[in-house]
């Protein structure tokens, strides 16, 4: 059985799409909460607010990658991330994907240019973690 990979063009407009998503979550979960505490004279340091902001974000996407392998633009743009053999990811393997992806793209994108380079097109977070993005059907 052959597995198809969607090109590096698609993922980027994936990502492109996921970043919109990314703010709604950020607004609803990080902001909301912040203007209420806010309100009550509590505070949160600055340290506390980025761990806030990783929790979030890594609980939206280690739980959409191992429920299914698809976040909603994932959905949207008929792909997954699964296993290098395309099954499912672990959840060990979710959360290495995830905080690799953080310097991965934060380093310039590093992370994200090295699909140029490499044989599959995959990003370099996937390497590390021994996932990739795949195509779906439906």
């Amino acid at each position: 059985m052959s597995i198809e990979l969607p090109t590096l063009t698609r993922r980027l407009l994936c990502m492109l799409y996921e970043g919109l998503v990314v703010f709604s979550i950020l607004l609803i979960g990080f902001l909301m909460p912040q203007i209420v505490f806010n309100a009550f004279g509590l505070v949160m340091g600055g340290r506390l607010l980025l761990l806030h902001i990783l929790l979030l974000l890594m609980t939206y996407f280690v739980w959409c990658w191992v429920n299914g392998g698809q976040t909603l633009p994932m959905k949207t743009w008929k792909m997954r991330v699964a296993n290098r053999d395309g099954g499912p990811m672990r959840p060990t393997q979710a959360i290495l994907r995830y905080l690799a992806a953080w310097p991965s793209i934060l380093l310039g994108g590093i992370g994200i240019l090295w699909a140029l380079f490499d044989q599959d097109k995959q990003f370099l977070h996937d390497r590390i973690a021994g996932s990739r993005i795949v195509s779906t059907k439906t």
